[in-house]
């Protein structure tokens, strides 16, 4: 699903069609990103491990696959970015719970990568590394 009129990233928000799958906003447009079957099933285990991990140390964390945050590219276009599986301190996450999306950095993200890997391997990571989040995993 593609939009004709460039999006700023509060747009982006506004029109996120929640509950119609997983999508990014990607330089002004909105993009449905649909992972196959395998990646997901990737994605579910490392999220599953990393929540048992942060129970079994005591943690304060929040593991999802639902993480939307702004990033910015080398050239300072917003972009809205969700990873296969995100970490984010408790507190943050619970501070924005109504905002619809972070603009800080997350602790962990994680991109299963696939057929969209340049999308993973360069532009997200930069996005990425830009915006502050000190781990990044590829799959």
């Amino acid at each position: 699903m593609l939009t004709t009129k460039k999006l700023t990233f509060e747009e982006f928000l506004a029109q996120y069609p929640d509950g119609y799958g997983i999508f990014e906003l990607v330089n002004g447009d909105l993009v449905q990103v649909e992972a196959t079957r395998a990646d997901k099933n990737v994605a579910r285990f490392l999220m599953f491990a990393f929540n048992n991990e942060i129970d079994r140390l005591g943690l304060d964390y929040i593991v999802d696959k639902d993480i939307v945050f702004r990033t910015r590219t080398a050239s300072g276009k917003e972009q809205g970015r969700n990873p296969d599986v995100g970490v984010v301190l408790a507190s943050v996450w619970n501070e924005n719970v109504l905002a619809g999306a972070l603009i800080e950095p997350i602790q962990l993200a994680v991109e299963v990568v696939s057929t969209n890997w340049e999308d993973d391997y360069v532009d997200k990571l930069d996005e990425y590394q830009r915006l502050g989040i000190a781990f990044f995993l590829d799959c």
